[in-house]
């Protein structure tokens, strides 16, 4: 499934669970979906602005180009995901859970080298 617009989704009662699934640029844009599962997926360059995605998990997921802006992602998992980019000064990510080395995509809009 590459550049779904999940977004155009009524999040009423709305989850996901993905398992092994390639969500390339997709939107899930203002989507209130929490508890829902992304594991071992590709989804690169997809939206997840403005999402509310309390208690999802990433394990294992390629996020490459993933934007997260103003995203909740409280008691997210995201142990053993690959290339994700994300802000804490303007995500929410309270408890969530991030593996070594990959938890550096904290840290990319500072621009710095970690050797």
């Amino acid at each position: 499934m590459i550049g779904l617009a999940f977004d155009s989704c009524s999040d009423f009662l709305l989850a996901f669970d993905f398992i092994d699934c390639i969500l390339n640029f997709s939107s899930f844009y203002r989507l209130k979906i929490p508890n829902s599962s992304f594991i071992n997926c590709r989804i690169l360059e997809s939206d997840f602005t403005n999402a509310d995605l309390k208690g999802s998990t990433f394990e294992g997921s390629d996020l490459a180009a993933a934007i997260f802006h103003e995203t909740g992602l409280e008691k997210c998992d995201f142990t053993g995901a690959l290339n994700y980019s994300i802000d804490p000064e303007i995500n929410r990510i309270t408890k969530a859970k991030f593996s070594l080395p990959e938890v550096v995509g904290l840290l990319d809009k500072y621009k710095i080298v970690i050797e």
